[in-house]
C-alpha cells in the first residue's frame, strides 16, 4: 500500500515507513470554542476509540493562563492570530472536521474554521444538531 507523498526526497525515508496493510485512517480536526475543553477531552477519545486520527487544539488561552500573563493585549492578538493559522493548518491535514457546538453555539473563530474547511471540500459534522434554520457557512 502506498501514501500520498510530501516530500520529493521522500526515498530517503521509506525504510523509516511501515505499511500496516488496509486503509489509512481518517484523520478529524475538532474544532470549537476552546471553553468547552471537557467536549474536546471527550470527543477526542470517542474518535480515537472509532479509529480515527485526531488533530486538537494544544492551546487553551483560558486554562493556560498563566503562560501568557505578563503580555500586552497586541501579544495575546498575535498569539491568538498565530494560533488561529495553526489550526487551519490541521484542517489541511484532515479528512473531516468535527465541530463541537456545544449547546449550538459556534463563534467567530470556529464559523472562520467551518468556512475554511467547506472551502477546501472537507466533510464537516456537528456534536450537536444544527438548529433549524442555521446554516453550515457554505
Amino acid at each position: 500500500m502506498s501514501y500520498g507523498h510530501f516530500r520529493d526526497d521522500c526515498h530517503k525515508h521509506h525504510d523509516l515507513v511501515v505499511d500496516f496493510g488496509g486503509p489509512a485512517p481518517t484523520i478529524v480536526t475538532l474544532c470549537g470554542s476552546t471553553r468547552f475543553s471537557a467536549a474536546f477531552q471527550e470527543a477526542n477519545l470517542r474518535e480515537t476509540l472509532a479509529g480515527r486520527v485526531v488533530l486538537s487544539i494544544g492551546c487553551d488561552m483560558r486554562c493556560d493562563g498563566d503562560i501568557f500573563d505578563g503580555m500586552s493585549e497586541a501579544e495575546l492578538e498575535d498569539v491568538k492570530a498565530r494560533l488561529d493559522e495553526l489550526h487551519k493548518r490541521k484542517i489541511d491535514m484532515a479528512h473531516e472536521v468535527l465541530v463541537l457546538n456545544v449547546g449550538g453555539y459556534i463563534g467567530s473563530s470556529t464559523r472562520s474554521e467551518i468556512e475554511y474547511a467547506e472551502k477546501l471540500g472537507k466533510r464537516v459534522r456537528y456534536l450537536e444538531p444544527l438548529a433549524a434554520g442555521t446554516e453550515s457557512a457554505s
